[in-house]
């Protein structure tokens, strides 16, 4: 199973403070565990919300939203997707990650072809594949 790891945003992070060198080295050592495991898929890092932008869409035009965003608890300052064969397996994984006190960390599987049921017809499973084969991310 596919999961994507959502590492939440702090105030620190949304002021844009970088993680210092022994911190990076840290996640770097992690990250060479995950993949040397065959776990990690990808991983980033990303900006805070001041250099953001939302788009909402109602029944009018889609409308644009600069950052910065409010609810710091609700953002995400970084992420990774994994392939593990659980949720728990995903878990005890985490559990090893360099986070520093009050870090929250998400685990979230990803949809599979077999939760879409019946909506998902093999006209459809063959354009998601075909789309899959022509961005290097089939599986």
């Amino acid at each position: 199973m596919k999961v994507m790891v959502l590492v939440k945003a702090s105030a620190a992070t949304e002021a844009g403070q970088m993680p210092t060198e022994e911190e990076i080295r840290a996640m770097g050592a992690y990250n060479e565990q995950l993949v040397q495991a065959g776990i990690m898929l990808a991983g980033e890092g990303l900006h805070p919300t001041s250099r953001a932008r939302r788009v909402a869409f109602g029944t009018d035009a889609p409308r644009v939203i600069d950052g910065p965003f409010a609810e710091t608890r609700e953002l995400v300052c970084g992420f990774w997707l994994w392939q593990v064969r659980s949720l728990d397996e995903a878990t005890e994984w985490l559990t090893r990650a360099p986070f520093a006190a009050g870090d929250v960390v998400e685990l979230r599987p990803v949809l599979s072809a077999e939760d879409f049921g019946a909506a998902f017809t093999p006209e459809l499973q063959a354009q998601e594949q075909r789309l899959r084969d022509q961005i290097g991310n089939a599986g």
